[in-house]
């Protein structure tokens, strides 16, 4: 167990839950301090990619730790930031020419939207209006909090929060109001639209279909407001796609990429930006420049770590295995989806998701006590209110995946117990 100085996070500690202590992980699987073996279902928080301690990314950072472990980013460079900078050109799509690096998801979005309105304001055409969609969550810095969902997250922080416009989810049935939301806001001079593509993360899993993230996609463009696409947890072949605009031929003015960036072994984020967004914070006049950075921009170690996923993804059979993964995923999904409790069962890629019945809510009791149940049977769920979810390694094997639905059915099956 943890001593009593750590204070966790989401974490309510006069519940007195149990904190387990993992010594090591390898793969698809943790390993505590007391013995026992957990299967990592969610990826530890939506990071972990091609396994934990995978070897080409820890003797990457091995050898980087040798040779250079940090150094100032402002005016200076170093090569395996430029390693990650060609990799990501390689491979993202060609307009997005600009890799600034930051150190986590939100700030990711953070230096994304300050991207936006610097660019609104150096063009001579101040617009500072930003639309986000309902039940969107970007992050819990002060600036992603305010484009996230309001509610019992963030609630506490209100007054810090900056106004934006709303439009629905587009639920099956509803695009077009989501459609004429958007354009009315776009039409009245919004700076920038951010939207987390195909699937919403931390508001439920929420899916919806690659047609509506192209139509979102083209009323931005018809009205010139600046698309921004958070990839950073569907980034990464979380949705069977490098990334998932590309299942909807979309390319952002703004793309954010953190959590898989370095398979998860470490934090790293960048934002990606076309080219006239750079270049309207370019030239002679130093109050132009772009103001962001914190003292890891860009941290060797993390670039390091960085370079070695883009050379697995380059390498290794990767889109191979997610697909294999992604059928995996529906085989065992459609086997569950007759259980009495389950609700909504619904997929996109590597990941699964389904309410079970008899509660709603965040803070409903259910999700504490099915979290409780899946680590006493070994495996690492954390269900979102009565929302489970699965969302593994790539490296997972078919019997810890079956065993992972195996404890689902079981724990689904005790709680009225």
């Amino acid at each position: 167990m943890t001593g009593p100085a750590i204070w966790h996070p989401f974490t309510q500690h006069g519940l007195r839950e149990p904190i387990p202590q993992v010594v090591r992980a390898e793969g698809a699987v943790l390993h505590t301090a007391d013995g026992d073996e957990i299967i990592d279902a969610i990826s530890s928080w939506w990071v972990t990619t091609h396994g934990h301690c995978h070897p080409r990314i820890t003797a990457a950072i091995a050898q980087q730790a040798t040779q250079l472990d940090q150094m100032i980013f402002a005016g200076w460079t170093h090569e395996p930031a430029q390693q990650v900078a060609e990799g990501l050109r390689a491979i993202m799509p060609d307009s997005l020419t600009r890799v600034f690096f930051s150190d986590s998801g939100s700030t990711s979005v953070e230096v994304a939207l300050k991207m936006a309105l610097g660019y609104w304001r150096n063009t001579g055409e101040p617009r500072d209006r930003i639309v986000v969609m309902e039940h969107g969550y970007h992050g819990d810095t002060i600036g992603t909090m305010s484009v996230g969902a309001r509610g019992v997250f963030n609630r506490a922080y209100q007054p810090l929060l900056f106004d934006v416009t709303s439009i629905p989810f587009p639920h099956d049935g509803t695009a077009q109001a989501t459609y004429d939301a958007l354009e009315t806001a776009c039409r009245q001079g919004a700076a920038a639209f951010i939207v987390e593509p195909l699937i919403l993360g931390a508001g439920g899993m929420l899916i919806y279909p690659p047609e509506v993230l192209a139509r979102m996609h083209r009323i931005c463009a018809d009205q010139g407001t600046l698309f921004i696409a958070d990839e950073v947890m569907t980034g990464w072949g979380r949705t069977g796609t490098l990334t998932a605009c590309e299942q909807a031929g979309v390319v952002p003015d703004i793309l954010c990429l953190s959590k898989g960036l370095t398979g998860g072994a470490i934090p790293l984020a960048v934002t990606m930006a076309s080219e006239v967004i750079y270049q309207a914070h370019y030239g002679p006049d130093r109050a132009t420049m772009f103001f962001h950075s914190s003292s890891y921009t860009a941290n060797p170690l993390a670039c390091a770590a960085a370079a070695a996923n883009l050379a697995i993804w380059r390498d290794e059979p990767v889109r191979e295995r997610i697909a294999a993964l992604c059928q995996q995923q529906t085989d065992h999904l459609n086997a569950l989806a007759a259980h009495m409790r389950v609700c909504n069962p619904r997929q996109i890629g590597t990941i699964t998701a389904f309410e079970v019945g008899g509660a709603e809510g965040y803070l409903s009791d259910m999700a504490p006590r099915m979290l409780a149940m899946f680590r006493e049977r070994g495996v690492l769920l954390r269900p979102l209110g009565n929302t489970v979810y699965v969302m593994p390694p790539f490296c997972i094997t078919p019997d810890q995946l079956a065993r992972i639905y195996a404890v689902i059915r079981e724990v689904i099956d005790h709680l009225d117990n």
